[in-house]
């Protein structure tokens, strides 16, 4: 690792603390919510402290609503438990440069409490715990995440205080593969590229979506934790150089009526020798019996892991008919119209789950995409013929179509219940289930439109 390519060692962060060419370290860890979240320390007491023993930091980050009030519910932190800390143990593999941060490096942690053990409902160590049972299994898991978002010419602080109502998108067309329109919003995203590059991510594009303002900027597949992280660290980045532009994006899953933001996942298997386990010469579609049983498992699973792909009410919004959103259990060869979509070939074969959207937590896709994938692996699950033409109207089963089915369906889950464990399992219904009572106690727009007058 060099400073030029963005990723730093402790040698080379030591150095460039003692040059004072940086200043501040952000020890960070990705929250339930997807959010990164953490603090900033001044790098002369990461190195002289930080480093060796990590970063306190209270239990409340993993049990909070979107607003970060305190929730009854969680068996890990309360008011009756004292709101007690956990600790923020840098993984140095992720030390990097942040480029639209000056003076700044940031690390990402894994938590665990005070003891030493894991918070096993973190969402990095729900992941963690995924990849060791590949591990076992002597595979390792490679993943690409395409995040959608929609940009606006708007600031965020003046979004917020309209109530984000009124916000002028960063074109007024659909500008899906587009270079004109897209051109007039290149600054943000080649800043945003450039950013990511420097951060030590490999950017490999942008290209215009079809809703006003959507863009979609892709990297490089690499190991499932290692794009879990860069996928947070990306995320987070976007909107703070957004706001350096003055002006704002959003990941929402449905910010209208119109096309959703996606965030589609790709992932394959490798043999711990880098073989393609996947890939089958010798079968007619050139998947091996691995990769068959793999699928088969993720269908089987889908509707009982939707929680992990769909988290929020919001995400609900974007199942539509006809949307390039799926509605339906399948899967299909280069078909969008599946929510499971096979594409590439050798070490490129590789199973796309198009049911998350922007607003999904990865760390928890991936996992329940792993946990489903070998629930199929290890019972060789058998797979059923590829669907082909218009899944919306096939008749296959369908995603739950909203947050109450899909967090019924998890709760219920045997599957989930052995992956994750029950102090997983439990901890996300009870996040779905806060999220449920706040939305049922609130009085939206709709509500006051269809009833002020007329009702």
């Amino acid at each position: 690792m060099s400073p030029s390519s963005g990723m730093l060692s402790q040698a080379e962060l030591e150095r460039l603390v003692a040059s004072r060419d940086i200043d501040t370290v952000i020890v960070a860890f990705c929250d339930m919510q997807g959010r990164l979240t953490g603090k900033r320390v001044s790098a002369r007491l990461f190195v002289d402290d930080v480093a060796e023993h990590g970063a306190e930091c209270c239990n409340y980050l993993l049990a909070v609503d979107v607003d970060m009030n305190t929730v009854d519910g969680y068996a890990i932190s309360s008011w009756e438990t004292g709101y007690g800390d956990m600790v923020m143990t840098p993984d140095f593999s992720t030390l990097r440069l942040i480029p639209w941060l000056p003076g700044t490096a940031m690390v990402m942690a894994d938590l665990s409490w005070t003891d030493g053990n894991p918070v096993t409902q973190a969402p990095r160590s729900i992941l963690n715990r995924q990849i060791d049972r590949l591990t076992e299994a002597g595979l390792v898991p490679y993943v690409g995440t395409e995040l959608e978002f929609i940009a606006f010419d708007t600031g965020f602080r003046e979004a917020w205080a309209t109530g984000y109502r009124g916000l002028t998108p960063s074109t007024d067309y659909n500008v899906d593969y587009a270079m004109h329109a897209s051109t007039r919003m290149e600054p943000l995203l080649r800043d945003i590229r450039l950013g990511m590059d420097g951060a030590g991510m490999y950017c490999e594009g942008v290209k215009g979506e079809c809703n006003f303002g959507q863009q979609e900027i892709a990297f490089r597949y690499d190991h499932a934790r290692v794009t879990c992280d860069n996928h947070t660290i990306y995320k987070n980045g976007a909107k703070e150089i957004a706001d350096q532009h003055g002006k704002s994006l959003t990941f929402m899953a449905k910010f209208d009526e119109r096309e959703g933001n996606s965030c589609h996942i790709h992932i394959s298997l490798r043999g711990d020798d880098g073989s393609a386990v996947f890939a089958d010469p010798d079968d007619e579609l050139g998947m091996s019996p691995m990769f068959r049983s793999f699928i088969a498992g993720q269908l089987a699973t889908m509707r009982d892991m939707t929680l992990f792909f769909a988290p929020n009410i919001n995400s609900y919004k974007r199942f539509v008919e006809g949307s390039f959103a799926p509605t339906a259990v399948a899967w299909g060869m280069d078909n969008r119209t599946c929510a499971m979509r096979v594409v590439g070939h050798g070490h490129g074969m590789r199973v796309e789950c198009r049911a998350p959207g922007g607003d999904v937590n990865q760390y928890l896709a991936v996992s329940a995409l792993i946990a489903g994938g070998l629930y199929g692996i290890e019972r060789e699950l058998e797979l059923p013929e590829a669907l082909e033409g218009n899944a919306y109207t096939s008749g296959a089963e369908r995603l739950p179509t909203t947050l109450t089915e899909a967090a019924a369906l998890f709760g219920k889950s045997e599957v989930a219940r052995e992956a994750f464990g029950d102090d997983v399992v439990e901890h996300y219904l009870n996040n779905a289930r806060v999220e449920l009572a706040a939305f049922n106690s609130a009085v939206t727009d709709w509500e006051r439109v269809r009833g002020f007058e007329r009702l």
